[in-house]
């Protein structure tokens, strides 16, 4: 006679059925939590949940027990209540470049059945103007700030209850007040490497391009640029250094009357982005006299949006589907670890050298 343990019954045999007691003995545990799982509670853990399936289907008390368990777990995963994010956007540099980074950012996110939605602002702040009411009706869990410079915006955004990823900030906000993680394009050394590249094949005349005014990266840029004009003993010569632009869908007939007012031209322009090295090419490329030799200009980016420049400059590549990747865990982690210290992280791009000629090469 075998004692504690009936003989394992044959599926079916409705005569001589395991009971959920029986399962519960033969595991050491209540009767009720073997309930519990066969009607499955949530209170009970995973691993718990795994043992009593498995002694269930030991003793032929059911048929395809685990599969029932994965089941439900599939059926469990598909009642996750979907996640909303919002793509907080305004005054992108260049369309293409902006959407690539959110087109890469929906995808990862719908990964985790996480809907990305779109929040249109202004350029810059109105007493008329009012954020979205889905900002604030738990219509969304969480927000990606990209391309809002304005000091107002921003701290109408920042003040939202949100888990909060902001990619790059006006200069006007200081980083340390941001309730919120933020993700910034390295620059400074980045455009430190790439001057240094024209003052080693013997430039010394060497302006900039770029509104430093607003954009902490675009800042962040120009003093790589000047941090290696002056380690190297070259002076930064302010003629020839655009620093402010009033406004994005401005930039090329305001760099053609700065270029306009200039006697006499540097050897390089380096640019802070390769849509102004494009905006050079456009006026140089009316203005062929100037530089009948060509120009030297760089950029920042390595975009495939501008085909008059794309190719031909040296450049910071920026991965736009890896940094749309980077941008998607971030917020996933914010979402999840709200009480997390917020953090400043640095993408650094890889620079990539080329002769930079344009017009008259």
């Amino acid at each position: 006679m075998i004692r504690g343990r009936r003989k394992r019954r044959l599926v079916g045999d409705m005569t001589n059925k395991v009971t959920m007691q029986e399962i519960a003995d033969a595991l050491g545990i209540s009767r009720v939590t073997v309930w519990k799982v066969f009607h499955n509670y949530e209170n009970v853990s995973a691993g718990l949940r795994s043992n009593v399936w498995d002694k269930a289907m030991e003793l032929g008390y059911v048929k395809g027990g685990r599969e029932a368990e994965r089941s439900r777990q599939e059926k469990e995963k598909k009642k996750e209540k979907e996640r909303n994010v919002s793509a907080i956007v305004a005054r992108p540099d260049s369309a293409a470049f902006s959407m690539k980074i959110i087109h890469s950012l929906a995808q990862e996110l719908s990964l985790y059945n996480i809907n990305l939605m779109y929040t249109y602002m202004p350029s810059s702040y109105s007493d008329e103007y009012r954020m979205p009411q889905m900002l604030y009706n738990n219509m969304v869990q969480g927000a990606v700030v990209l391309n809002i410079y304005d000091k107002r915006l921003t701290e109408g955004i920042n003040g939202l209850n949100l888990p909060k990823v902001f990619v790059d900030v006006t200069r006007q906000i200081n980083p340390r007040e941001l309730s919120g993680d933020l993700l910034l394009l390295e620059g400074w050394d980045t455009m430190r490497q790439i001057t240094e590249s024209l003052v080693a094949r013997g430039m010394t005349k060497i302006g900039f391009i770029g509104d430093i005014g607003q954009a902490r990266t675009v800042r962040d840029r120009y003093e790589g640029f000047c941090r290696c004009m002056r380690e190297r003993g070259l002076p930064v010569e302010e003629a020839f250094c655009l620093t402010r632009i009033q406004e994005i869908f401005s930039c090329e007939e305001e760099i053609g009357v700065f270029l306009d007012a200039l006697t006499v031209l540097p050897e390089a322009f380096v640019c802070a982005s390769d849509f102004i090295a494009h905006c050079l090419q456009l006026y140089f490329s009316r203005h062929r006299e100037r530089v009948p030799e060509g120009i030297v200009v760089t950029g920042y980016d390595d975009s495939d949006e501008f085909t008059d420049v794309s190719g031909l400059l040296t450049t910071a590549s920026v991965e736009t589907e890896f940094l749309g990747k980077r941008i998607a865990k971030q917020i996933i982690y914010r979402m999840e670890s709200g009480d997390a210290p917020y953090e400043t992280i640095y993408v650094r791009p890889s620079v990539i050298y080329r002769d930079s000629i344009l017009c008259g090469a």
